[in-house]
């Protein structure tokens, strides 16, 4: 994982890498997720794996306490209980080339694609642009995004004139707030999460049109491709599950009346 997502490419705010569980454990099975939560916890005791890849790290802030009676002591203690080291690859995986946006650019269909904002190596950096092989408008395209992301019940929304024609694409899996503006000098159209009101208000839609997605839809096509490419690195010496679990944390979207 590591020699894929090296940890000196992660922000200094982030936590990456070995969350718990001994170095020098065997490991037999993997199981691949989003999210360490309880539930991707009680999946792996069900599999009997022996240890959790994930994206987002268990902790992000220093605590004071791993007491079982808090949400994240109860994941650690469950973890260690039954000998399931926890793992994750953040922004490191974010800046790695193939990462979390190449994976969302592959399930989208992009081809000839360079870093939104390249990083300090060739062909790493956060985000992606690329090319459609055809055309179409961006209607079309929104459909094409809401058919390949993961089904979620805040879905797809979409800022922009629906008959606009794309050609080409900007992405950022996960959070890409901050790189709106970039986006809309390089592409027709961004796909990303968590979208600020006022930002998109003033963003200049009928350049680029913004397409807003859950950040667990966004970030979740990577979760298929790392643990493929760990099933293929390690030739099938290791299990390699990807978790059923959605750790999407929205549930129910109620329609305005018309």
């Amino acid at each position: 994982m590591e020699s894929h997502y090296p940890p000196f490419l992660a922000e200094e705010w982030d936590s990456v890498g070995l969350i718990c569980g001994d170095p020098d454990a065997t490991v037999g099975r993997v199981l691949f997720a989003l999210d360490p939560t309880i539930d991707v916890i009680h999946e792996a005791m069900e599999l009997q794996a022996d240890m959790i890849i994930t994206h987002h790290p268990l902790f992000l802030s220093g605590v004071h306490s791993v007491a079982r009676d808090t949400l994240s002591g109860r994941i650690i203690h469950e973890a260690l209980t039954h000998g399931i080291a926890l793992f994750n690859a953040h922004t490191n995986a974010d800046q790695a080339n193939p990462g979390v946006s190449d994976a969302l650019a592959d399930i989208l269909g992009l081809t000839d694609c360079i870093p939104l904002v390249p990083g300090a190596e060739i062909n790493q950096g956060i985000g992606r642009v690329g090319r459609l092989r055809i055309p179409m408008t961006l209607s079309e395209f929104a459909a094409l995004v809401a058919m390949k992301l993961p089904a979620t019940a805040v879905g797809t929304r979409v800022a922009g004139d629906p008959e606009a024609l794309i050609t080409t694409v900007a992405v950022c899996g996960g959070s890409g707030d901050s790189l709106m503006s970039v986006a809309s000098t390089l592409a027709d159209v961004y796909v990303t999460s968590d979208l600020k009101h006022h930002k998109v208000l003033d963003h200049p839609r009928e350049v680029c049109a913004l397409i807003d997605v859950p950040h667990f839809a966004s970030e979740w096509p990577w979760v298929v491709k790392v643990a493929e490419l760990v099933a293929q690195e390690l030739g099938g010496t290791v299990d390699c599950v990807v978790s059923s679990i959605r750790t999407d944390p929205w549930t129910t979207q109620i329609a305005s009346p018309a």
